[in-house]
C-alpha cells in the first residue's frame, strides 16, 4: 500500500508525466491565444500591416505569423492578402464587424437617435446586421413595446434584456465576419413576415445606389426591404467615400434617409433635388429630431 501511494505521487510516474505534459500544452495554448489577440488588436488599430512587420513586432517566424493570421481570418477578425493583414474594407471584402463596431461611433449614435421619432410604439421592425443599426439596441426601450426582427447576433443577445421588446431571431448559416445569419434559410424566413418598418444601413453609396460587399448580404437585405411597409436608411458620411461590389437599391426607394451632419452638403443637396427626404442628424445628443433644412 505504501509503495502504491509513493508510485502514484512520484515525479517519474506516468500520471505525473501526463499531468506535466498537459500543463505545458495548456500554457502553450494560452500563450498562442494571447499572442493572437494582441496581433488582432495591432491590425485593427493600424488598419493594414505588412506580414513581415507583424513577425518582427511580435518576434515570431513568418511561418508562425501566417498560421496565426489564418486562424484570425477564419474567425472573421481580419483579412490576409498580398503580404498584408488588413481590417479595412475593399470593394470586394468587408471588414469584420468586430472592427466596424468601433468606427464612426459618434456618427452612428447620432443616426440612431435621429431615427427614434420614426418608430411607433407597437410596431414591428426589421433591423439589419449593420453596426449602425446595432446602436439602436440600447435606445429602443424609450419607444417600446416593439417587435424586433433581426439576423444580427449581437442584437439577438442584447435585446431580450429590454422590457417590452419581443425579439424574432432569423436563423440560417452563421457568418463570422458579419456576426449574422445569412443564406436561403434566412431569406425564406423573412419572406414569411410583413413588418411595419425596416431600418438598415449600407456599406457604400455609389451613384446614389446602396452597395454591399457580399451577394448573400444583398439577398437578405433585399428580402427585408420587400417585406416592409416603410424603409429608412441610415448612412454616415464615410459611406459616400467607399465602394462595394453588389448593388441593392437606389436611395430614392427609401421613405427617409438619415445622414450625419459631417456629410458633404453637395450630397445632401443632390439627394434632396431628387425628391428624397433627407434628415441630417446632429452629433450633439441634445437634439434628437434631426434637421430637415
Amino acid at each position: 500500500m505504501t509503495l502504491a501511494t509513493e508510485s502514484a505521487h512520484s515525479p517519474d510516474s506516468p500520471d505525473s508525466a501526463d499531468s506535466a505534459e498537459s500543463s505545458i500544452s495548456g500554457t502553450k495554448t494560452t500563450r498562442q491565444r494571447d499572442r493572437q489577440r494582441s496581433i488582432a488588436e495591432y491590425v485593427l488599430r493600424e488598419g493594414s500591416v505588412r506580414i513581415e512587420e507583424l513577425g518582427a513586432a511580435f518576434g515570431i517566424s513568418l511561418m508562425t505569423i501566417h498560421r496565426d493570421l489564418d486562424e484570425l481570418e477564419s474567425k472573421g477578425l481580419l483579412r490576409k492578402s498580398r503580404g498584408s493583414a488588413t481590417a479595412m474594407s475593399s470593394s470586394v471584402v468587408e471588414a469584420s464587424d468586430v472592427f466596424r463596431r468601433d468606427q464612426q461611433s459618434e456618427e452612428k449614435d447620432a443616426l440612431a437617435r435621429a431615427v427614434l421619432p420614426f418608430i411607433a410604439p407597437g410596431a414591428s421592425i426589421f433591423l439589419d446586421d449593420s453596426t449602425t443599426t446595432a446602436r439602436l439596441g440600447s435606445m429602443l426601450g424609450v419607444v417600446a413595446p416593439l417587435t424586433v426582427i433581426t439576423n444580427y447576433l449581437p442584437l439577438l443577445q442584447e435585446l431580450p434584456a429590454t422590457r417590452e421588446i419581443s425579439v424574432l431571431g432569423l436563423g440560417g448559416r452563421y457568418v463570422n465576419w458579419s456576426s449574422s445569419y445569412l443564406g436561403s434559410i434566412t431569406t425564406t424566413a423573412i419572406k414569411a413576415i410583413a413588418a411595419d418598418l425596416l431600418i438598415m444601413s449600407t456599406s457604400a453609396v455609389v451613384n446614389d445606389t446602396c452597395f454591399h460587399h457580399a451577394e448573400e448580404t444583398v439577398d437578405v437585405k433585399r428580402a427585408m426591404f420587400e417585406s416592409s411597409a416603410k424603409r429608412i436608411l441610415l448612412i454616415d458620411h464615410t459611406k459616400f467615400e467607399r465602394r462595394a461590389l453588389h448593388a441593392l437599391v437606389q436611395i430614392d426607394e427609401f421613405d427617409h434617409v438619415i445622414v450625419d451632419d459631417r456629410t458633404d452638403s453637395a450630397h445632401i443637396e443632390r439627394l434632396r433635388a431628387r425628391g428624397i427626404d433627407v434628415i441630417v442628424a446632429p452629433l450633439s445628443s441634445s437634439d434628437t429630431t434631426g434637421n430637415r433644412h
